[in-house]
């Protein structure tokens, strides 16, 4: 008998690496760690792991498991969630939604809200996640749900394993200090100055790519964790910077500049194919997607 704890551990191995992000994930010794995945590849009657230096290493047993691992776990999710609603139609359980920044500001809140309001008996988690660690997580199981963006190219990675439901298209724009709001051409800011948030994090990952295919090297200037001080070193002059529109916080004196060459991110709802059946999983997407549609427009009114 396969101990579904022990495939999680085995799950996030596959994912994150080595033992100690492992254990770190769980809030667990690396020993502890090493200890249960021993144990597992015992239950399992098969030699899942290899020793690499000082590294644990999956055998092709070991990524075979590790891939049925995750849906092992979803199709148990999805038995419990369906057991919990046999006397009740309403959808039940625990539900976590892994989401960035500007998203959880704009819609996703408002999502949580209305489905609280629906579906009583449904507890949900959210995690501040960068676009760039949504899927990893999503894989993983650390959230049932990943609110992610592509890199501005339109296109989602091709994976039978991952499905996405999409939910809005985001411009992206070029942000300076307050002033007259003109259309930008980035080659134009090839001097400037530039503030981003951390390497490895999308909006980064964005701004350098742009202001390379622009045909220059963006110089940054200042990097930060988040957006609030990114934006304060924007409003005093200090740089500039491209940000999805969502995420141009109205607190702040700046000017989202439309870009002469146009770019935009578009922004889905991810989930495992093995938990797409769960209720609340069908429910959430249904009501993230009535969240993120933008308000419907007033006629004009007519002469008569």
């Amino acid at each position: 008998m396969l101990d579904p704890w022990r495939l999680k551990l085995l799950g996030d191995l596959a994912t994150l690496g080595t033992v100690r992000a492992v254990a770190q994930a769980a809030h667990l010794s690396p020993s502890t760690v090493s200890q249960q995945l021993a144990v597992l590849e015992r239950e399992a009657g098969a030699r899942l792991f290899e020793r690499s230096g000082r590294r644990l290493r999956l055998t092709d047993a070991g990524l075979t498991l590790a891939r049925h691992a995750r849906t092992i776990l979803d199709q148990m999710e999805t038995a419990r969630a369906e057991l919990a609603t046999l006397d009740d139609a309403a959808p039940a359980g625990r539900l976590t939604i892994g989401t960035f920044t500007s998203a959880a500001n704009t819609f996703v809140l408002t999502a949580i809200q209305r489905l609280l309001a629906e579906v009583p008996r449904l507890r949900i988690d959210i995690s501040e996640l960068d676009p760039n660690e949504t899927i990893p997580a999503l894989r993983r199981g650390a959230c049932d749900i990943a609110v992610t963006a592509d890199q501005f190219d339109g296109t989602v990675p091709i994976d039978d394993e991952i499905l996405h439901t999409p939910l809005a298209t985001d411009p992206i724009v070029l942000v300076t200090a307050a002033t007259a709001r003109t259309t930008a051409a980035l080659a134009d800011y090839r001097t400037a100055r530039w503030s981003a948030e951390r390497p490895d994090t999308w909006t980064h990952d964005l701004i350098t790519r742009a202001c390379r295919r622009a045909g220059f090297e963006p110089d940054f200037t200042a990097l930060f964790a988040s957006y609030g001080p990114l934006l304060a070193h924007v409003e005093a002059g200090l740089s500039v910077t491209l940000l999805p529109e969502l995420a141009v916080d109205a607190r702040y004196d700046v000017t989202a500049h439309p870009l002469s060459d146009p770019l935009e991110r578009h922004i889905t709802a991810a989930v495992r194919a093995s938990s797409a059946t769960r209720p609340a999983i069908a429910a959430a997407l249904a009501t993230l997607r009535s969240a993120a549609a933008p308000p419907a427009t007033a006629p004009a009114p007519t002469d008569r």
